[in-house]
């Protein structure tokens, strides 16, 4: 079976490890078992790790480290050797208004992910530039979900029936 990479953002993130939202329940699922693998860098990480530690979150030191703990063991470090480095290896990538969310795209781009699952409307904006060349979709938590189904659709057709 093949396994889709995806890339998770920072509110995409907390979505599914701190909210539990339940719309996205399909992808920790697919996250926990296995059909899709999820990549981070360390400044993805670090960034999803302050976010948690912001005041209006109200989490407790106990409750960060929880979080971490499960987003560690279903994120994996993606370890592409020094072309990761921030700003590095981004050829033919679009330049993404925040510059804040670059790092997104440069992660998506390494490590040859299928998928960028967004809220943020900077990052949304490139979707077509990427597609267009061909290197990743860029797509909402909820188009995620319908294209996802539908390639699990398109595998199970494809798949040679058992006699």
């Amino acid at each position: 079976m093949f396994r889709h990479r995806v890339v998770l953002d920072t509110n995409v993130c907390l979505d599914l490890f701190m909210f539990r939202d339940p719309r996205w329940q399909v992808l920790l699922e697919s996250l926990t078992c296995g059909e899709i693998e999820a990549f981070t860098r360390h400044d993805c990480r670090r960034e999803f790790e302050l976010v948690l530690g912001y005041e209006k979150m109200k989490l407790s030191a106990e409750s960060q480290a929880a979080i971490l703990a499960e987003f560690d063991r279903l994120v994996r470090s993606y370890a592409g050797g020094a072309e990761i480095e921030a700003g590095a290896m981004t050829c033919g990538l679009p330049v993404c208004k925040d510059s804040d969310d670059q790092k997104f795209l440069e992660l998506a781009l390494a490590c040859e992910a299928d998928a960028l699952i967004t809220k943020d409307k900077a990052l949304l904006k490139l979707a077509r530039k990427t597609a267009r060349n061909g290197q990743f979709n860029i797509l909402a938590p909820q188009a995620w979900l319908v294209w996802f189904a539908e390639l699990k659709c398109a595998q199970i057709s494809a798949a040679p029936a058992d006699l």
